[in-house]
């Protein structure tokens, strides 16, 4: 998995935008204005940090050695993810998790202007 293939299947959900708040090296992925991902564009192999629940964190962890606390970020809400040898359906989910409890945090004036512009 690159990060191209990454970007792919998120620009596919609603209201994704892509952002360089910190520097040039770490892509932020945001829907409705809120951080949902954050790709280590120089990282090799390719590492992303993920918003998860804090008790799948801790089960995911234990589980898979690629997934660890994300560096500089609250260990308890968010993951490190080394793409390496895990399956693009488990990233996937992770990404999908992540977005969705982002967007479940929006306002309901902001998730109906982003479903708007799925039309």
């Amino acid at each position: 998995m690159d990060v191209t293939e990454i970007l792919s299947y998120c620009n596919n959900k609603n209201g994704v935008e892509e952002t360089f708040p910190f520097n040039p090296d770490a892509l932020v992925l945001k829907v409705g204005g809120k951080m949902f991902m954050l790709i280590a564009l120089e990282s090799q192999p390719l590492t992303i940090s993920l918003k998860t629940d804090p008790e799948w964190s801790l089960e995911l962890r234990e589980k898979y050695p690629q997934i660890t606390g994300a560096y500089h970020m609250n260990k308890t809400h968010w993951n490190s993810v080394v793409c390496d040898g895990l399956k693009r359906e488990l990233i996937f989910k992770l990404i999908d998790h992540s977005y969705d409890m982002v967007f479940s945090s929006l306002t309901k004036k902001k998730k109906e202007e982003l479903e708007l512009l799925k039309r």
